[in-house]
């Protein structure tokens, strides 16, 4: 018997193209000293793995193919998503970071985060989106590259790419954590196109907290 992993996009665009594909598995199926190796033969940028919900909060740890996370965006966007879709809408997720709230706002799935629950990127920001275009993921050997370009600055809006082999990943389609961070260092709600058009929202709190929100999918369904 092989192991279920739900397939879903987070930050697609309007339409339910592009978005940023995430593994969820329950906790139950997998042992914890197996996790990391099932999250590698994935390949997805994160796979979670979900607790039960009690009290309207459910565990969940989120894995990378080479390492885990304390806390991540489009695997917390993602899941809250699912639990929604199960019937068991949650209020909060536990992640090794800290308590995520939830929100749920017509079609858009919303969680609250901070800025220095996000891994360590490297932002830079470049002339335009030509110059973005342009990037290369073989470019980058090591670390977390989050490049971005403004397409409306009076707006907040935005377009960016992110590398991160660090993390095992080459590019990155949809970075929900990378969203944060900026919100925090701009100090500006945002409208993030990324990767090839996956689209990501973020409101800025001047309290140091940043909800990060966006679409959810469902893709497929695996058995590992």
């Amino acid at each position: 018997m092989g192991v279920r992993v739900e397939v879903v996009r987070v930050f697609t665009d309007s339409t339910g193209r592009f978005g940023n594909e995430l593994g969820v598995v329950s906790a139950a199926a997998v042992a914890e000293g197996d996790r990391q190796a099932l999250a590698a033969k994935a390949g997805f940028s994160e796979t979670v793995f979900l607790g039960e919900v009690a009290d309207g909060m459910a565990l969940v740890r989120i894995h990378t193919p080479a390492v885990e996370l304390p806390f991540a965006g489009h695997p917390t966007v993602g899941t809250a998503w699912w639990f929604g879709q199960q019937g068991t809408p949650v209020q909060l997720l536990d992640v090794p970071a800290g308590k995520v709230a939830v929100e749920y706002a017509d079609a858009l799935t919303w969680v609250t985060a901070r800025a220095e629950w996000a891994p360590d990127f490297a932002f830079h920001q470049v002339e335009d989106v030509e110059e973005l275009a342009a990037l290369r993921p073989d470019e980058f050997a090591a670390g977390q590259h989050y490049f971005w370009a403004w397409t409306d600055e009076a707006r907040g809006n935005l377009r960016s790419r992110m590398f991160a082999p660090a993390m095992g990943i080459a590019e990155d389609e949809a970075t929900g954590a990378a969203a944060v961070a900026i919100t925090a260092r701009l100090r500006k709600s945002l409208t993030i196109t990324q990767g090839q058009g996956s689209q990501i929202f973020t409101e800025w709190d001047s309290d140091g907290w940043v909800r990060l929100g966006g679409r959810v999918v469902a893709e497929s369904v695996l058995d590992l």
